[in-house]
């Protein structure tokens, strides 16, 4: 069994398609869409085969503040502690929000945390 993919909803499936390409390297298929339901999606993969599918639905709802239950994070390993940093570094001269500095977790894990265009969690670990 394997994780086949994670979706995220949003108001602008354009701008993260463009973040996750840009930034992660992602590939998409074609943008998919619903006119009687109002729906648009892609799917982007990773070179890993992991996959997102990206979201959009007339009249959602943006996130509140606090995050509540649901999904916190995603994690995208790129190899080693250097390149975690340098990740982070190029991001953030980018202008991509990052919320979490390059450190080791009490957990084992070295990784920085960004935000995505829609305030999303990406972990960037070894």
């Amino acid at each position: 069994m394997r994780l086949e993919h994670i979706a995220i909803w949003s108001n602008d499936i354009e701008a993260l398609r463009h973040f996750y390409a840009v930034h992660f390297g992602c590939t998409h298929g074609p943008r998919y869409e619903n006119p009687a339901k109002g729906f648009s999606s892609y799917f982007l993969s990773f070179a890993g085969g992991a996959r997102l599918e990206l979201m959009q639905k007339r009249g959602l709802a943006d996130r509140g503040a606090d995050p509540g239950v649901g999904l916190a994070h995603f994690a995208v390993s790129v190899g080693s502690e250097s390149e975690v940093r340098a990740m982070t570094e190029t991001l953030r001269q980018a202008g991509v929000k990052v919320v979490g500095e390059p450190r080791w977790t009490g957990d084992g894990y070295f990784e920085s945390i960004v935000l995505d265009p829609d305030g999303n969690a990406v972990e960037i670990t070894l």
